[in-house]
């Protein structure tokens, strides 16, 4: 089966795992576009996007609070399978039926949450760790309608910085980075 989230996942997913698996260890501890996150933290964060949106397709309740170090030994292949999991679960169609009890959001928001976690920080990951980094164009638009409707709040939450103001030669993708406080020209110093 699949679903609208599902089909956005199956976009975004190999992508993201490909990055996670060029992270070479010296560069955890590398800048990120994301100013909180290094290298290393960026990775236990995607790894627990990965992990809690699995719960949240069956509306259990996670625990957003602690972010586990999951670069244990065979953390690139681990990250592939939990991904893989984290779409099967969003191809069942009751994933995206009613509210989740934890957050309060329609389940199909909470899937474009996560669709727009995976492209904006692997983006993130990319420029980080110098990969080369294409956006499925497919998955604009769904960023696009998850920014303009929970945006604002992302802002409130902490999870977005104040908006960039950019020029039109940064392309839509780069426009909607810029929603979430990014930089779409940054470079890593140095």
């Amino acid at each position: 089966m699949s679903t609208e989230i599902s089909d956005l996942l199956v976009r975004v997913v190999p992508g993201v795992t490909v990055l996670v698996a060029g992270v070479r260890d010296e560069q955890l501890g590398h800048a990120t576009p994301c100013a909180e996150f290094r290298v290393r933290d960026l990775l236990n964060h995607l790894f627990q996007v990965v992990r809690n949106f699995q719960s949240v397709a069956v509306r259990r309740e996670v625990d957003w609070s602690v972010t586990p170090d999951a670069l244990t030994p065979g953390w690139r292949d681990g990250f592939a399978v939990e991904a893989g999991r984290m779409v099967a679960a969003w191809s069942q169609p009751q994933a995206l039926e009613g509210v989740s009890p934890g957050m309060g959001l329609p389940q199909r928001t909470l899937g474009l949450m996560m669709v727009v976690d995976l492209v904006v920080h692997g983006w993130d990951l990319a420029l980080a760790t110098g990969q080369p980094y294409e956006v499925d164009p497919a998955l604009l638009p769904p960023t696009a309608e998850f920014l303009d409707s929970m945006g604002d709040m992302g802002r409130k939450m902490g999870a977005f910085g104040p908006p960039v103001v950019v020029g039109a030669e940064q392309g839509r993708f780069g426009a909607l980075l810029a929603l979430t406080g990014r930089d779409p020209s940054w470079v890593p110093a140095g």
